[in-house]
């Protein structure tokens, strides 16, 4: 009762074809609308891919999964004196999205708390830059000229997380006031 060479060498190529399959299935990968993957082989980034579909991606490669989709959130209420030297309590709204997927991944620890941090250092530096109310002829206010502070507020947290892989979309100023020390002197 000796097997065959002839069955010996399909249980071979079984073997062979079912390890190359099980490989093959490594490879698989799925890609949702707005989300992207980025494809690592061994610590080596090969690419992204960013189109919705099925795909099959380098087998054993790693895939992290990137959201492309408009994200918003609001800056905390920062407490910043105005080019005057009066203190402001002053809030934004930052509307953003990845724009390139490997410098997202690669270039900063973590992309979200990056743009926070970027975002509330530009609302600073913007806000330094203007009075809040009163302005002298041909220098705007912080109240006064709410579009081109917004523009000067997204341009200036466009500069910053660009080498995130980021892109900002819109900034408003969500909340401005006196703080409260002053208020009351103003009263």
């Amino acid at each position: 009762g000796g097997a065959s060479p002839a069955l010996a060498v399909v249980t071979v190529l079984a073997v062979i074809l079912g390890i190359a399959a099980l490989l093959t299935m490594t490879g698989l990968a799925t890609v949702s609308p707005n989300e992207a993957r980025v494809v690592q082989f061994f610590g080596r980034y090969i690419g992204s891919v960013s189109d919705a579909g099925f795909y099959l991606v380098t087998p054993l490669s790693e895939r992290r999964t990137i959201s492309l989709r408009i994200r918003n959130f609001e800056t905390q209420k920062l407490k910043v004196n105005d080019a005057d030297g009066n203190p402001i309590n002053i809030a934004a709204i930052v509307v953003w999205q990845v724009a390139d997927t490997a410098k997202s991944v690669f270039a900063v620890e973590a992309y979200e708390n990056f743009v926070t941090v970027q975002a509330e250092s530009a609302l600073r530096h913007v806000a330094t830059s203007h009075p809040s109310d009163f302005a002298d002829p041909g220098e705007e206010s912080l109240r006064g000229s709410t579009d081109l502070v917004s523009r000067e507020l997204a341009d200036e947290v466009a500069a910053r997380i660009t080498i995130a892989g980021l892109e900002v979309v819109e900034t408003r100023i969500s909340s401005l006031a006196y703080a409260p020390e002053i208020a009351q002197a103003m009263l």
